[in-house]
């Protein structure tokens, strides 16, 4: 019965959520781009190339998850280097990173909707051998079918925030149903376990790993080199103190130009870069520059640059560039954080060895916040007043600020290595079934 409910139910919340879906479609773009997949439609090419050997299918729903997706295929293949994967994805953003970083061996498609008729025929057209689920992942008809065809599920760098737990709470039943067929439940941390156990997940299948975000975080020297060049192409010198601004949200950029108005004058060797989480929101940003009065320079628009002067503000308006730009700050505030929305990535500006600043708004990191704050590799802040306490402290003492840089940069290196244990618990259980 409870099956019978759901599958009547979903789909009339996913017609009622449909005009949003395209909204975002239309904004964004990308999204309309094979979304036949999205209804399990797959052209010849495709099809025949999932039937050509057996599959270990990964889904993973965004940007952040594709890059978890692609450093545990990574690590697992280099266990088992004859393994072939289908990797989903459900934005159009992950899946143009997906597309350009996925082995020539390994698949691509759009997740599919989770509707009965649509898995079973994605199921028999993948046909994998394993099915692994990336951080929240829980489409209970996917689950539910791949488990009676016997496909082992498992969930890799689970999470789960405050918000899910008291969602999923109220349908536990439905939930607890869902989570007893994954083996393992690899977890984050312990408020992780706690929540997934609290919704029906069978303690002996959750395992706390850690977070795998500290294995993914990769520098990449040709694109520091090109945001190298972009600082000096707009007249920014090497002694200049860069305050970025990485992934923002709506809002926080106004209170970052804010900030930079108050300081500059005490603080002339300042700059300031933004690069904002979603490109599509560029018109709106430029509009908040200007209402502030700060002469800008777009990322996109480098040719135009007319090379006298230098702008008070780069604006990076192009995707995939953010930890590039990490490179060439000395004061890094991690966007999402500061007006409730739950935080962005602080592992990757901290990989650099860069001082870090983060709002009080930091949910979705619950396992790894703990870490920088007892290791005192970053600052978190109460609200504006004392983002700006903060970052005025940072730029009068250098030597501070590089010792921040430095232990933030050591509690990356000294967390990596939960791929290759997630990849050890899978082989161990998948020995253990056998």
């Amino acid at each position: 019965m409870l099956w019978i409910v759901y599958n009547l139910l979903f789909p009339v919340v996913f017609l009622i959520m449909l005009p949003k879906f395209l909204r975002r479609m239309l904004k964004r773009g990308g999204y309309f781009q094979h979304f036949e997949q999205r209804v399990g439609h797959f052209g010849h090419n495709t099809k025949a190339q999932l039937r050509e050997h057996p599959r270990v299918w990964v889904h993973a729903v965004s940007v952040g998850e594709i890059y978890v997706a692609l450093s545990f295929i990574k690590a697992y293949r280099a266990a088992h280097p004859d393994t072939f994967f289908a990797l989903s994805t459900t934005t159009s953003t992950g899946h143009a990173i997906g597309l350009k970083e996925i082995d020539p061996r390994d698949v691509l498609f759009y997740f599919p909707v989770d509707l009965p008729v649509i898995i079973r025929k994605v199921l028999r057209i993948v046909n994998p051998v394993r099915l692994i689920l990336v951080e929240g992942e829980f489409w209970p008809n996917l689950i539910r079918l791949a488990d009676k065809q016997g496909i082992p599920v498992s969930l890799i760098n689970g999470r789960m925030s405050e918000r899910s737990f008291k969602g999923y709470r109220k349908l536990k039943s439905l939930t607890a149903d869902v989570l007893r067929r994954i083996d393992p439940i690899c977890v984050q941390g312990e408020i992780d376990a706690e929540r997934m156990i609290g919704i029906g997940a069978p303690p002996a299948n959750v395992h706390i790993m850690g977070t795998v975000k500290f294995d993914v975080a990769e520098r990449n020297p040709a694109g520091e080199q090109v945001a190298q060049e972009v600082m000096r192409t707009i007249g920014i010198a090497e002694d200049r103190v860069v305050l970025l601004g990485g992934s923002t949200w709506p809002g926080e950029e106004s209170v970052l130009c804010e900030l930079y108005k108050k300081l500059r004058p005490r603080h002339p060797e300042l700059f300031l870069v933004l690069v904002p989480r979603h490109v599509e929101r560029a018109e709106d940003i430029v509009q908040c520059l200007g209402a502030h009065g700060l002469a800008f320079q777009r990322r996109s628009q480098l040719g135009t640059f007319s090379g006298e002067g230098s702008p008070d503000v780069l604006f990076v308006d192009t995707t995939g560039e953010l930890g590039h730009f990490y490179s060439v700050a000395d004061i890094i505030f991690v966007g999402k954080s500061l007006l409730e929305h739950g935080g962005q990535n602080p592992i990757e500006p901290a990989l650099c060895g860069k001082a870090v600043v983060v709002g009080p708004h930091m949910e979705n990191f619950p396992s790894v916040m703990p870490v920088f704050i007892q290791e005192k590799a970053l600052v978190q802040v109460e609200d504006i007043q004392s983002l700006e306490t903060a970052i005025e402290g940072l730029l009068a003492d250098g030597t501070a600020r590089a010792a921040l840089g430095e232990r933030a940069a050591r509690v990356v290196a000294d967390n990596r290595g939960m791929i290759q244990k997630t990849v050890q618990l899978l082989d161990t259980i998948s020995v253990g079934r056998s």
